[in-house]
């Protein structure tokens, strides 16, 4: 072979490369659009009530309390205390106790007669109130008239008929001053009672609420 024949093949193949196409660069992959930020919301205020839908309110809201009254003060399962003590009377410390104001005023229903301690923020006092029917109990409700003394309730006892003491509930009362109403209702609910309870203890941390603890009225609430 001439050396002329070697040649030609390395230059076609040259050529050939040369003329190859190069390929295109893949082009950039685009950016996502930026979302735009929402628009800042301003709530609306509730539009003020008007005069009259201010004493509807006022009304429906006395109309709810003496219906929740009406119910406790008819309940069949309910009784008033028979009799009643305490550790305690308005006057102690001065000799001059008022009978308004000894333990039988917290016998029988809710009448404005009140049973009223003699310390304003000093230790505990308590009130006693028994009932001629032993029952499972389920609820006690204690009555105040405004609601004086009822955030000072810490413990709620009952005493069966083999005179043995079981707290029923004790803590910190969440009940308020009644808005609706001349008497505020402490009410607490638990499981039936296996015993006959006979007696109810209520006992105020008089710190809690620094005013003389008045109390109307005591139910018991069961069967027999």
């Amino acid at each position: 072979m001439n050396r002329t024949a070697a040649i030609v093949p390395l230059i076609v193949v040259a050529l050939l490369g040369a003329c190859k196409k190069r390929e295109p660069e893949p082009a950039p992959a685009a950016e996502a659009p930026v979302a735009a930020a929402p628009a800042a919301t301003t709530a609306t205020p509730p539009a003020e009530q008007t005069a009259e839908q201010q004493e509807l309110a006022r009304k429906q809201a006395l109309l709810a309390f003496a219906t929740r009254e009406d119910k406790f003060i008819n309940d069949p399962r309910a009784q008033w205390a028979a009799e009643a003590k305490a550790s305690s009377v308005f006057g102690d410390k001065d000799k001059s106790v008022s009978d308004s104001n000894k333990p039988q005023s917290a016998v029988g229903p809710a009448d404005g007669r009140d049973w009223t301690n003699d310390n304003i923020d000093k230790g505990f006092d308590w009130l006693e109130t028994t009932y001629a029917n032993p029952v499972n109990a389920t609820e006690v409700r204690v009555v105040f008239t405004g609601g004086q003394g009822v955030e000072a309730i810490n413990k709620v006892e009952l005493q069966d008929t083999d005179a043995k003491w079981h707290t029923v509930w004790e803590g910190l009362s969440d009940v308020k001053k009644e808005e609706n109403g001349n008497r505020t209702w402490f009410v607490r609910t638990f499981d039936k009672t296996a015993y006959k309870a006979k007696i109810v203890k209520v006992t105020f941390a008089n710190n809690l609420q620094r005013d003389y603890k008045t109390v109307d009225a005591v139910q018991l609430v069961g069967d027999q």
